[in-house]
């Protein structure tokens, strides 16, 4: 097809525009051959009549379609031409925010002059071994391409990165060293990557400045070459420079600095060690303040200058010669200030004592007198003398910069060479990788030497450039074996060969230059009459006789002359050098030393790089007489050859292409100015490699990817088997021009334009086949609503309809109602009435009948009520009568009585007096005489029994008589004892007299002891108070500088207060996090003895070189890794040589000065728990001497044997004691993620202290209460005993036992035991105040000690911080507090070692006690009666073994231990025992084992067997530790076995599950705690493995099935492709899909269920997969702007699905898998919502909670529409969602960490399995093996 063709109506074309160089338009109407005119409509609604350059007839750049605009590579445009690049480029940078942009085999990046987050670990790590045509642009993945070229060719690299001044060569070339820094690792211990990237601050200090186009302007050119070994890992660098701008020095322009270095010395002149330099402002000196610009915005250049001293440090540069180079740049500032006074026209003078020039003599160790007189003198050499002649000021003025710039200028290459040195390494270098950061295309208004060397060198670069795009093309064509032509491309040979060829204007500029009296003026007439007219690439301006024109590759650049002579030249006076080189200054010297004898390693050349300021006047050894300026080469000649070099080295590698563009000229972030633009592209090549591509076949389709992009254009009698036959024959039809395509091996070539043409018919087909689609769903929706309308009048009518017949009947009905209404209304009328008038009779007869009943009813009332009131009336009426008719009968009654008795009175009184009655009288006495005989009778008998009882009480009596008189002896016995007790009283009371005196001075003397106590604590808190006001200034600058700090604390504490589920959130997160760092410790730990292990092989291997290789280093090793050490006996020996073999393989060198400190630390917190102990002993040791003295005494030997037992029973509780600290300590010193945990006053440190107090305090008390309980049992033992053992009683208990019987004296017994006691109370209350006020005054001057020492450090602290600038105090203090923190944070972690060698030692010390015991206690059994046992039975010392059957034990005898190990372990087959054999039998085995040896109580046998065990499980897997089996099957039995010594152990935590048979089975000598956590350690390393393992074997899996295969066929679309897609430095792997990953993940699960792997840890094995899965692939997706689009989120999130399926169909969905898919599912879901109005906006952040917002940012500015159907996202949607999530706090990081693991824990899972059971088979060949 004709390209005029595709000028059709609103086709869209580029026309030039002054203003944006390039403006979009669209055809109003077709183009027709012929028209001169063409119609078109620009964008910002204008038309415009467009000529044709009636000449050429050229049509105006089509502009290629949408979907193509943004693409990754500029080579996948179907339009290759200079709009097309341009606005490709515009659109990435400014919409998507992308800098980096591929153009065929170059990477152009455009600084975005903003820090941007896409240069972290996680982003190399992406990267790191990808293809490159498979991630987004990025100048990593050029470094990684060139890496694997470089590992797999065998071939040296070079990465070629050029562009103007501010583009950013420079920090491109850092990352790109960074990378290799990285990804590489360090092939020595002398952490090399760490020094290249440490060479850069150094260089950009002395050959960086400020400029007007950028603020950290290289003014030099360097090529790097990174050297490898054969396993590619860094061994050395080297840098060569090129041409450094010494006019700098001496001359700045306006607005530009000098080099970096000189106003970083200013910055720190107030630091100590500076003040001899006596510098002051940067204003103060000439040479710095001629720029009027000292201060860089942003940049802090004390801060620059520590980090340059920092990087001296590290690049072996000491201190000496550090101060040295300081000297000598103060002495160039110096040096500047000398003023030159004139005398006449001829000659000048410098003032007496003029102080800069005696501070530059003084600096430079040389003579004030000759310095003055050289720089105001010359000496001319003639044949025959020698004159002195004096100089004018210009003169002198231009020595002195002369002089300034060769001083610096050789102190430049004296650092450039002692950093070689420093990268310089002694191991033989295999290949190496070159970095050449050199200046781009220079023209000004004004160009002189300089740009005319750079633009030479850039037309030799372009050259090699253009002949390598060339070469690349003609091999892309013989690989697919098309015919091709020669493409004609710019050559700039003639504009080379005008430059350096003989006669040329480099040879021109020597020869004048030899010339007595050469000027420019005359270079210039020889340039002219040998160039002009005769070559077409040189000319002369119309108005200037002192300038040329050479017509470059880029653009014509106009050169003044002036100057080109004396900078060639580089003149300096010798004598000036002589005075140099007579320094007593040692450094000053050897910068002037001959360059042959400079020392430079590893070059090419003798100096090892070329340098291009030289010395101009340098004596002469061959002939003395004559000058040396005769054999001194120019800087043109010295520059020619340099560059010759250089493209040596090039040609000799394979290049690699970075073009910086400075999109403005102002700095602005993210702005694009299209002219600088396009100037820059034109002049760095990007457009010449444009045009190349676009004159051969520019667009190139694997077969398949034209099949599936062009299935639309296809019929379906056109589709064929053979892929390449059907694309045949469809382009044979569709292109009937076939010289606009070509047939290749394996891709179809297409000219430029035809792959526009091919999508325009794609879109045609797809537009038509739209059109019938909407006509065919139009009609049909038009039908739908026709028949929808109909059903609903036909519904209408029917309704309305019905209401009428509805509405009539309504009336009928309601007519008669209306009868019936009334008919019943008037009846009801009739009757209410009726009604009325009855009731109203009713109640009228009611009333009236009720009116005459009441009145019936009252009279009634009244009758009955009278007659009842007559009825009480009558009554009382009838009882007053009788009563007083009773009483009338009564009184003539008792009248009538006493009438007739006192009748009866007097005849009693008449019989009285006669005989009869005192008969009757004496008839009744003798009755009473009988009854008293009877009496007497009865008196009798009981007085014979009173009789005999009498008798019996007379001999009761006298025995009690005999009884009491023996008492009464018995009792003055005592008496007279008793006597002699009060004499012995007496004496005690005196004794107690004089007790009390001595207590009275002891009071004294302890009033006084107080006093100087008081005085002294006083004294100290004085003292204590000085030192904290001294301190409180400190701590208020710490104040200050951490308030930042501070108040994000107080923000989080309060928050946390408040929320309570955050805080338990926060807490799990805080406890996974420090289970990840332990972890991290772990695996550490382990790569660290692989690490060892691998260097004993290589040590003893070293003559078997290893075969070439690209073997990675993991460079993703968590930055908080430190080396890992346990306490356990087992490998005490083996961590010796892992904690000093290699420090320096970790990544971060925080880890290594972590390290070192806390090594530091460590010592000294050892010698500070030693001076405790040695206290701790010294107090033991004062307790012994007293139970020594006590011992002599006489003691039986029950005493003794009691003694012993309170002393083991007292090791054993101080045993329990320290155990129990111990555990505190733990759990204190598990919370050491925070820094706070160790500082002084801290949790763990408190506890730490106050347990080291409190274990001297209680073992005082323990050892004075054995010594009081061993007194007391003694008394009472011989209480108990017979008085004849009065021998062995001592005089304490005999006078307690005779006090005791005193009944009648036990008030003086009492009174003598209470002062007794009181004596002892007070004396240990005076021993324990003595102590206490010891220990406190110990303690003040620890402290006093400790105050002085912070004091100290802090004064240092602060004058270092004082110097420094707020942002480096602030840094420099937390390095500070960290370091201190970490410290004391490992400390106690060493404490805690020690602590478990004292148990250990105290076990030892328990059984040896307790066997002494043993054997005492059986001697004195044989010894006591068996009365005694009975009284007082002896408790037994041992516990003794349970004599039962000891099942589920298996014994084997030591020297079959390796045998046991060998085939249970190493030779054992995990395939086999997983199927046929129970899970975990190894582990079941090995445990019997170590039961029968706790059994036997061989704590060797044990040590030696789980050594055994855990070693040999270690070579196990690093032999076969990528094979998932294994590690899988280790994993399961590491876990049993660990499980078996929980819940054998004897624990009631890991007995609840036992059965009283394995209860049974518990270990009985030995607490394996140690080991237990010994094998837990193990058992973290293994899983890690696993992870690592798994993780290896899922990686090229998951790209491949989660994104690449379409599992929804047909959904996904395939855009066009660019170069880098097709020149894949690696070959196409076998395709995977998901169902791959599915199944691999059903053998990684079937393989752990046939080992019996727990469930719980399964499931965090399958979360650490779908982890892995999510993260990988979310990051492959956030890098490749080709997979954000909607059918990829589709194929994303039916992928997902399946995954989530195969969890349901293993029960895993509980096991947190699936929430690890949460962020892949959310950007899945991003990319295929609604992204246009604010609701959207709004959904898409309450959508997308698991991503940050610069991974949804990200995927937005990636979502690339497929089809030209699909919309882009608009900037101010992106910027609406940005504003949306500013208040969003998540991580800036964009990717998520893929190697992150999981903190893993193994649940106790016990076992129910018996041991007893347990058969060994006979294919494990243990038969050596026997149970008990």
């Amino acid at each position: 097809m004709a390209a005029s063709e595709l000028y059709t109506k609103f086709a869209r074309v580029w026309i030039p525009d002054p203003e944006e160089v390039w403006k979009s338009a669209e055809l109003l109407k077709d183009y027709k051959p012929g028209d001169k005119v063409l119609l078109l409509h620009l964008e910002e609604g204008k038309d415009l009549e467009y000529r044709l350059d009636p000449k050429t007839k050229e049509l105006p750049h089509l502009r290629n379609p949408d979907i193509l605009v943004g693409e990754n590579d500029l080579t996948a445009l179907s339009y290759l031409h200079e709009p097309a690049v341009l606005h490709n480029l515009r659109v990435r940078f400014i919409d998507s925010k992308l800098i980096y942009t591929y153009c065929g085999i170059v990477l152009v990046a455009i600084n975005p002059y903003e820090q941007l987050p896409i240069y972290g670990e996680d982003i190399i790590n992406a990267y790191s071994g990808q293809n490159m045509g498979d991630m987004d642009p990025h100048i990593f993945a050029v470094a990684e391409e060139a890496y694997k070229q470089m590992a797999r060719d065998e071939r040296n690299q070079s990465i070629i990165v050029s562009g103007e001044s501010g583009a950013g060569k420079t920090v491109s070339a850092k990352y790109a060293m960074r990378y290799f820094a990285t990804v590489s690792g360090s092939a020595s211990e002398a952490n090399v990557e760490e020094k290249v990237l440490a060479s850069n601050p150094i260089m950009e200090s002395i050959g960086n400045a400020k400029t007007t186009r950028n603020d950290n302007s290289s003014r030099f050119g360097k090529y790097i070459e990174i050297g490898f070994d054969k396993r590619y890992r860094i061994i050395g660098a080297n840098m060569r420079t090129y041409l450094l701008e010494k006019s700098r020095v001496v001359f700045q322009a306006e607005e530009e600095r000098n080099y970096h270095i000189f106003y970083q010395l200013c910055a720190s002149a107030k630091l100590p060690e500076f003040k001899m330099l006596r510098l002051g402002n940067a204003n103060h000196f000439h040479y710095t303040k001629q720029g009027g610009s000292p201060v860089i915005e942003g940049v802090d250049d004390a801060k620059e200058m520590a980090h340059t001293r920092q990087a001296c440090t590290l690049l072996g540069i000491s201190e000496s010669y550090q101060m040295g180079i300081f000297r000598i740049l103060a002495g160039i500032l110096h040096l500047g200030n000398v003023g030159f006074t004139s005398r006449d026209s001829d000659s000048c003078t410098i003032p007496p004592k003029h102080e800069p020039l005696s501070i530059f003599c003084d600096l430079m160790g040389v003579d004030y007198e000759e310095m003055c007189h050289w720089l105001c003198h010359r000496k001319l050499a003639t044949a025959t003398e020698t004159y002195i002649k004096p100089i004018s000021k210009l003169q002198a003025t231009n020595a002195r910069d002369a002089l300034s710039k060769h001083i610096y200028a050789k102190l430049f290459n004296w650092i450039v060479d002692h950093v070689n040195q420093a990268l310089h390494s002694a191991v033989k270098q295999h290949s190496f990788i070159g970095v050449l950061d050199i200046y781009g295309f220079e023209t000004f208004e004004i160009n002189s030497f300089e740009q005319f060397c750079i633009n030479y060198a850039n037309e030799k670069l372009q050259q090699q450039f253009n002949m390598h795009v060339f070469k690349l093309e003609q091999e892309e064509y013989m690989k697919e074996q098309i015919p091709w032509t020669l493409i004609d491309f710019y050559d700039n040979q003639p504009c080379i060969n005008l430059i350096e060829s003989k006669l040329g204007i480099l040879d021109l500029l020597d020869e004048e230059c030899k010339m007595p009296k050469g000027t420019d003026d005359t270079w210039a007439q020889k340039l002219y009459n040998t160039h002009l007219n005769k070559c077409a690439l040189f000319e002369k301006p119309r108005l200037s006789n002192k300038a040329f024109i050479i017509q470059h590759f880029a653009d014509k650049v106009e050169y003044q002359c002036e100057g080109f002579l004396e900078k060639n030249k580089d003149t300096v006076f010798e004598e000036q050098i002589k005075v140099l080189k007579s320094s007593k200054f040692k450094m000053l010297p050897e910068l002037f030393q001959d360059d042959e004898k400079a020392i430079s390693p590893t070059s090419a050349t003798s100096s090892g790089r070329t340098h291009l300021t030289r010395l101009s006047a340098k004596p002469t050894k061959g002939r003395p007489g004559q000058t040396a300026k005769e054999h001194k080469k120019t800087v043109g000649h010295q520059f020619r050859n340099s560059l010759h070099l250089l493209m040596e080295t090039l040609n000799a590698t394979t290049p690699h292409y970075v073009r910086c563009i400075k999109p403005n000229d102002f700095k602005f972030p993210f702005t694009f100015d299209e002219k600088r633009a396009v100037q820059q592209l034109r002049a760095c090549g990007v457009l010449e490699t444009i045009r190349i591509s676009a004159a051969g076949f520019p667009s190139r389709w694997t077969y398949q990817e034209f099949f599936s992009r062009y299935r639309v254009l296809m019929k379906q009698k056109d589709v064929l088997s053979d892929r390449k036959q059907t694309c045949k024959n469809v382009l044979e039809k569709l292109i009937l021009d076939k010289d606009k395509y070509q047939f290749g091996k394996t891709k179809i070539f297409f000219r430029a334009g035809q792959v526009a043409y091919l999508e325009k018919l794609r879109a045609d087909k797809l537009r038509a086949a739209c059109i019938r689609i909407q006509k065919t769903i139009r009609g049909w929706l038009q039908r739908k609503k026709y028949l929808r309308m109909r059903k609903a009048a036909i519904t209408v009518q029917r309704y309305v309809r019905g209401y009428q017949a509805r509405c009539y009947t309504k009336f009928l009905r309601r007519t008669k109602a209306a009868t019936v209404i009334q008919k019943y209304w008037r009846m009801y009328v009739v009757c209410r009435r009726y009604r009325i008038t009855r009731a109203a009779t009713v109640v009228l007869q009611s009333y009236l009948r009720g009116y005459l009943a009441r009145n019936r009813y009252r009279r009634i009332l009244r009758e009955h009520k009278a007659v009842i009131i007559q009825k009480w009336v009558r009554g009382w009426l009838a009882r007053t009568c009788y009563k007083k008719t009773m009483h009338a009968i009564i009184y003539l009654q008792c009248c009538f009585r006493r009438m007739m008795a006192k009748r009866e009175l007097k005849k009693l009184k008449i019989e009285a007096r006669s005989v009869e009655r005192y008969k009757k009288l004496h008839i009744g006495m003798e009755n009473k005489i009988m009854q008293l005989q009877r009496k007497v009778d009865e008196q009798n008998k009981d007085y014979k029994c009173l009789m005999e009882k009498l008798t019996n009480l007379e001999g009761v009596y006298n025995s009690e008589t005999e009884k009491l008189r023996s008492d009464l002896e018995r009792l003055q016995l005592s008496e007279e004892e008793a006597k002699i007790a009060t004499g012995r009283v007496l004496s005690l009371q005196e004794e107690i007299a004089k007790l009390r005196k001595d207590l009275e001075q002891t009071r004294s003397e302890k009033k006084s002891i107080e006093e100087r106590a008081d005085k002294y604590k006083q004294e100290t808190e004085q003292l204590v108070s000085v030192l904290k006001e001294e301190n409180t200034l400190l701590k208020q600058e710490k104040e200050a500088l951490n308030h930042l700090i501070v108040e994000q604390a107080k923000e989080m504490t309060e928050t946390m207060e408040k929320k309570l589920v955050e805080e338990t959130k926060q807490l799990e997160l805080d406890l996974n996090d420090e289970r990840l760092r332990y972890q991290n410790l772990l695996n550490e730990f382990s790569r660290l003895e692989e690490r060892y292990d691998d260097l004993k092989e290589e040590m003893t291997l070293m003559v078997n070189v290893p075969k070439p290789g690209h073997k990675r280093t993991d460079s993703t090793h968590s930055s908080n890794e430190s080396e890992y050490t346990f306490s356990s006996e087992i490998v005490e020996t083996e961590d010796i040589p892992l904690r000093t073999e290699e420090p320096s393989e970790k990544k971060v060198p925080l880890d290594m000065s972590l390290f070192l400190k806390l090594q530091k630390r460590v010592t000294e917190l050892e010698q500070e728990k030693q001076v405790m102990q040695d206290e701790l002993d010294r107090k033991e040791e004062q307790v012994l001497r007293s139970k020594a003295k006590e011992e002599e005494r006489p003691q039986i030997r029950g005493a003794e044997l009691e003694y012993e037992s309170l002393k083991r029973q007292e090791l054993e509780s101080e045993n329990k004691k320290l155990k129990n600290e111990l555990n505190e300590l733990r759990k204190a010193l598990s919370e050491k993620s925070a820094p706070e945990v160790t500082a002084p006053g801290a949790p763990a440190y408190r506890v730490l202290m106050e347990q080291l107090t409190s274990v001297s305090e209680e073992l005082d008390v323990r050892k004075e209460e054995v010594l009081i309980l061993r007194s007391q049992l003694v008394s009472q033992k011989e209480a108990i005993q017979p008085k004849d053992d009065k021998n062995t009683m001592t005089d304490s208990t005999i006078l307690l036992e005779d006090v005791q019987k005193m009944k009648d004296k036990g008030e003086i017994a009492q009174a003598y035991i209470g002062l007794k006691e009181t004596n002892r109370l007070l004396e240990s209350q005076l021993q324990s105040q003595k102590r206490s006020h010891e220990n406190e005054a110990e303690a003040l001057r620890g402290e006093i000690q400790s105050l002085k020492e912070e004091n100290n450090r802090q004064q240092q602290l602060l004058a270092q911080n004082l110097q420094l600038p707020p942002e480096a105090r602030i840094e420099a203090s937390l390095q500070h507090e960290i370091t201190r923190l970490t410290n004391e944070n490992l400390d106690l972690m060493e404490q805690l070692e020690k602590q478990d060698k004292t148990v250990r030692k105290l076990k030892k010390q328990l059984k040896v006690f307790a066997k002494k015991i043993g054997e005492l206690e059986v001697s004195q059994t044989e010894s006591i009666s068996p009365g005694q046992i009975i009284d007082e039975p002896i408790r037994p010392v041992n516990i003794p073994r349970k004599e039962k059957d000891f099942q589920g034990m298996l014994e084997y005898k030591k020297e079959d231990e390796q045998k046991l190990v060998k085939n249970l372990i190493l030779e054992l087959k995990p395939r086999g025992v997983a199927v046929n054999l129970i899970p975990g039998l190894p582990a079941y085995i090995l445990f019997m084992c170590v039961r029968h040896a706790d059994y036997l109580n061989d704590d060797q046998k044990v040590r030696s067997l789980l050594t055994s065990t855990i070693n040999s499980i270690k070579k196990v897997l690093k032999k076969r530790g990528d094979d998932f089996e294994t590690v899988s099957f280790w994993l399961s039995n590491t876990c049993r076995f660990l499980h078996c010594l929980k819940q054998y152990s004897g624990e009631e935590g890991f007995m609840k599950h036992n059965t009283s048979r394995q209860n049974e089975h518990c270990l009985t000598n030995f607490d394996l705690a140690e080991y237990r956590q010994v094998l837990s350690d193990l058992a973290i390393q293994i899983y890690q493995q696993l992870v690592r393992v798994l993780e290896n074997i899922l990686q090229p899996m998951i790209v491949s099935g989660m994104l690449e295969h379409e599992t929804i066929q047909g959904v996904s679309g395939v855009k066009p492709t660019g170069l880098r897609k097709r020149t894949s430095s690696i070959a196409d792997e076998g395709t995977y899909t998901l169902d791959s990953i599915l199944r691999q993940l059903n053998s990684f699960h079937s393989v752990m269920c046939q080992h019996g792997m727990d469930p719980e840890l399964i499931k965090q094995v399958v979360k650490q997969m779908f982890y892995i899965v999510g993260a990988i692939t979310l990051n492959n997706l956030l890098l490749r702007k080709d997979m954000c689009s909607w059918s990829k989120g589709m194929q994303i999130r039916y992928n997902v699905s399946q995954l989530e399926e195969w969890l349901r169909d293993k029960n895993l969905m509980n096991s947190g898998a699936k929430e690890t898919l949460e962020p892949l599912i959310q950007a899945a879901q991003l990319l295929q919502v609604k992204k246009k109005t604010d609701d959207d906006a709004e959904a898409i952040c309450s959508m997308c909670s698991a991503l940050t917002t610069a991974q949804i940012v990200k995927v937005l500015n990636l979502y690339t529409p497929v089809n030209e159907f699909e919309e882009r996202v608009s900037v101010s949607f992106i910027r609406t969602i940005q504003m949306r999530l500013r208040d969003r706090k998540d991580s800036p990081q964009l990717l998520m960490d893929a190697k992150h693991i999981f903190p893993v824990t193994f649940p106790f899972n016990p076992s129910s399995l018996a041991l007893e059971t347990i058969q060994i088979p006979a294919s494990l060949g243990l038969g050596f093996i026997s149970r008990v």
